[in-house]
């Protein structure tokens, strides 16, 4: 399988779990602005949305959005521990953070990305967002991850967590998640996907 990604966007989540699953895959970079890929092919093509991620199975097939290929790439290795089994009561648990993590988290750092958005805008986003980290905060409080045990939620929260850099926000407010986000990035399979999307050296 081929996953499409861009450096530090939404589909390093997806890259980590493909590494902490041991899924054989190829990468292939895409250019965002011009809708292209590394070896020149029309990104539009490939995913008409014209965002990553998009995973690319072996039979040709293609999946988008982060929470199907997420989910997809936890059951197809079960035995990776990446989800609890479908149908169970923690399954859903499991839906119910991926759900908050991608409305209520990564689509509100869209905004922050645009410089053409007004300051208040931008304000007021990372007032909303502040207020989500409470929740995320009180969430992690005796734990080592999300629901216990790392799952791919936690690929998919340290990933978007991880552009808070970038926007220079604060995060000392939250030394809960400072500590979380330490502790995702110290995973050997997160140190070499940040290291093959040239994050890290």
């Amino acid at each position: 399988m081929k996953l499409y990604y861009s450096p530090g966007a939404c589909s390093l989540s997806p890259h980590i779990i493909l590494r902490e699953a041991g899924y054989p895959f190829e990468l292939e970079k895409v250019d965002l602005g011009a809708k292209t890929t590394a070896s020149g092919g029309d990104y539009m093509k490939i995913n008409p949305k014209g965002y990553v991620p998009a995973l690319m199975l072996d039979d040709g097939q293609v999946l988008t959005e982060n929470i199907a290929i997420d989910e997809y790439l936890a059951d197809q290795r079960r035995e990776s521990g990446l989800a609890p089994p479908a149908g169970t009561f923690e399954r859903y648990r499991l839906v119910e953070w991926l759900a908050f993590i991608s409305t209520e988290i990564h689509k509100q750092f869209g905004p922050l990305f645009k410089p053409s958005t007004p300051d208040a805008t931008k304000q007021a986003q990372k007032d909303l967002l502040a207020k989500r980290f409470d929740y995320v905060a009180a969430q992690l409080a005796n734990k080592q991850y999300l629901m216990g045990d790392f799952t791919v939620a936690d690929a998919y929260l340290f990933t978007v967590l991880n552009w808070t850099g970038k926007l220079q926000i604060d995060m000392s407010r939250w030394p809960v998640i400072q500590t979380y986000m330490q502790r995702v990035a110290a995973r050997p399979q997160v140190q070499a996907a940040l290291k093959a999307e040239g994050l890290t050296k």
